[in-house]
């Protein structure tokens, strides 16, 4: 195959990539809105017999609440596909990546407390900036320290880690929680893949997305039993920019 036909291939191929995304997130717009409207009347039909003492009403009640939960849940399917499909170029800019990191620390030092979790901070203060866009950045980092603590309902040490490597800036979060198998690690960044129930199977795809739209990397390290390393590298910002 020629190079020219094979580029043509592949032009067609990400024309039609980007138009089933475009339709998929236009798909999924129209089915939040009937849905919203469905749970609006589940609630009003709860307020309505939560009045009546019957073990009709009563009967009811269970089954309007399982219907509530199942809309609840695709809401959230669909707000966090919505997330995931709208993710591309990012408007990013110089910042610190130990100042987002201890954000997001600093907002489970409550709950770490609770489930008995260590938070250790190995943050190199002399850290280089990166090109960053924090509005997108936090939530992917959230949601690691997240997958994190849920690994660790017994308790345990949560490592934060920031370096300079030989080509950016790296963050290492090691867990020692209950770890994954190997099938597990390998499918866990792909989209809809879960072991959790109720899960929508997008919240890493949708963090190892962010990471790479700032021109990053994330791997993950992973043992039953002893624990997670999830290990993101940033470029320079010389690097992210072009610059040789």
């Amino acid at each position: 195959m020629s190079e020219e036909l094979n580029e043509e291939l592949n032009e067609a191929y990400l024309s039609q990539y980007q138009e089933l995304a475009k339709m998929a997130g236009s798909l999924a717009h129209e089915i939040k809105n009937p849905l919203s409207v469905i749970r609006m009347n589940v609630d009003l039909l709860t307020e309505d017999l939560q009045e009546d003492s019957s073990p009709q009403a009563r009967r009811a009640l269970t089954k309007i609440e399982t219907v509530h939960n199942q809309c609840v849940r695709l809401e959230n399917l669909l707000n966090d596909f919505l997330r995931f499909a709208r993710l591309s170029k990012l408007d990013l800019r110089a910042g610190d990546l130990n100042e987002q990191v201890e954000r997001v620390l600093d907002l489970y030092e409550a709950q770490a407390k609770d489930k008995e979790v260590e938070i250790i901070r190995y943050l190199d203060a002399d850290l280089p900036s990166i090109q960053l866009n924090s509005e997108t950045l936090q939530p992917a980092l959230i949601n690691l320290v997240k997958n994190a603590f849920e690994a660790m309902p017994d308790g345990g040490q949560l490592v934060a880690q920031s370096q300079t490597t030989r080509n950016g800036v790296a963050l290492i979060l090691i867990d020692s929680g209950c770890g994954m198998d190997e099938t597990t690690a390998m499918k866990m960044f792909n989209a809809f893949y879960t072991t959790k129930d109720g899960g929508s199977g997008l919240g890493l795809p949708t963090a190892r997305k962010i990471i790479e739209a700032h021109g990053g990397r994330i791997d993950v390290q992973s043992q039953l039993g002893r624990g997670t390393q999830f290990t993101l590298e940033f470029p320079t910002p010389r690097r992210i920019m072009g610059d040789d």
